[in-house]
C-alpha cells in the first residue's frame, strides 16, 4: 500500500491538487457569501430581511459556484469530486484506485481547511463569530436525527442523479448543470434542517477553525450512507459495468486517470456514436 500510495503520489499529484484547489476555492465562495447574506452589520443581509430569500440567494451563488468549478480545466481534470464521499462512492464502484482515493480525500480536506483559514484571516470576526460562525454546519431544530435523515436523503438524490446523468452521453454534459442546481435548492430549502452539508471535508473544514463539533458524526457518515446507497440501487438496476468513469464532467482533452468505460468504448466506435449512444 504505501508503494501504492507513493506512485499516486508522484504521478497523480496535480490531480489532487486541484481537488484541495477545488473544495478551497468553494470554501472561499462560502465564507464570502456567508458572511455578506448573514453578518449583522452587512448592507446586504439589511437589504433582504426574509431568510428564505437570504437562503436562496446564498444558494445561488454557492450552485453557480459549483457549476464553475466542475465545468472548469480543474474540474475536468480531477474529476470535480470535492467531497470524500463522493470519492469513496466512485472507490466502492471501483472507478477510482484506492491510493488515489487516499490522496483525494486528504487534498480535499487540506483545501477545505485552508480556504476557510484564508477567509478567517480576510474577514476577521465578521465571519468568525455568529451568526456566520466560519459557516459551520449543525442541526436545525428537529436535532441531529433530522439532520441526519435529511443529508443521507439529499446525498442520495445527488448521487442518484449524478450517476444517472454522467453515465448517459446523450445527457452527460448536464451532470455538473443538475448538481449545482441541487446544491442551490439544497440550501435554499433544506438548510434549515441540517445546514446542507452533504460533504463531511466542507463540515469539518469549518468545524476545526471554528471548533463547533455539534453533532460531527452526522455529518461524516449521513453523506456518505446516502451516496453509497444510491451507488448500490444504480449497481443493482444498471449493472456493475454502467459506471463509466468517476468524473463529474468528462472530455476528451482532459487526463483521466480512473478506470475509465469512456476510453474503453471510445475506442471500440467512433467518436460520433458513442457521443450519441446511451447506456453502457
Amino acid at each position: 500500500m504505501i508503494r501504492a500510495l507513493r506512485a499516486a503520489a508522484r504521478e497523480h499529484w496535480p490531480e489532487a491538487a486541484m481537488e484541495a484547489l477545488g473544495l478551497g476555492l468553494f470554501m472561499v465562495a462560502a465564507g464570502v457569501f456567508g458572511t455578506l447574506l448573514e453578518a449583522p452589520g452587512s448592507p446586504l443581509r439589511a437589504a433582504i430581511p426574509d431568510p428564505l430569500l437570504r437562503r436562496a440567494a446564498m444558494g445561488l451563488a454557492m450552485g453557480s459556484t459549483a457549476v464553475a468549478l466542475i465545468y472548469s480545466p480543474w474540474g475536468a481534470r480531477s474529476g470535480a469530486h470535492l467531497n470524500p464521499a463522493v470519492t469513496l462512492t466512485f472507490l466502492r464502484l471501483g472507478k477510482i484506485a484506492p491510493a488515489d482515493a487516499f490522496l483525494y480525500v486528504v487534498s480535499q480536506l487540506a483545501g477545505g481547511v485552508l480556504g476557510v483559514t484564508l477567509v478567517a484571516a480576510t474577514l476577521g470576526a465578521a465571519f468568525t463569530q455568529p451568526p456566520v460562525q466560519s459557516v459551520a454546519t449543525v442541526p436545525g431544530a428537529g436535532g441531529a436525527g433530522v439532520a441526519f435523515i435529511a443529508e443521507a436523503a439529499i446525498s442520495f438524490a445527488l448521487m442518484t442523479v449524478v450517476l444517472g446523468l454522467s453515465n448517459c452521453p446523450a445527457v452527460a454534459g448536464l451532470t455538473g448543470v443538475a448538481a449545482g442546481a441541487l446544491v442551490a435548492l439544497y440550501i435554499t430549502f433544506e438548510a434549515p434542517l441540517s445546514g446542507m452539508s452533504m460533504n463531511p471535508a466542507r463540515t469539518l473544514a469549518s468545524a476545526v477553525p471554528s471548533r463547533v463539533w455539534t453533532a460531527l458524526w452526522v455529518y461524516l457518515l449521513a453523506p456518505l450512507g446516502g451516496m453509497l446507497a444510491a451507488a448500490e440501487l444504480y449497481r443493482a438496476v444498471m449493472g456493475a459495468v454502467a459506471v463509466r468513469c468517476a468524473k463529474l464532467h468528462h472530455t476528451d482533452t482532459a487526463r483521466c486517470i480512473f478506470d475509465c468505460g469512456w476510453h474503453r468504448h471510445a475506442s471500440a466506435a467512433p467518436a460520433s456514436e458513442w457521443q450519441a449512444q446511451e447506456g453502457p
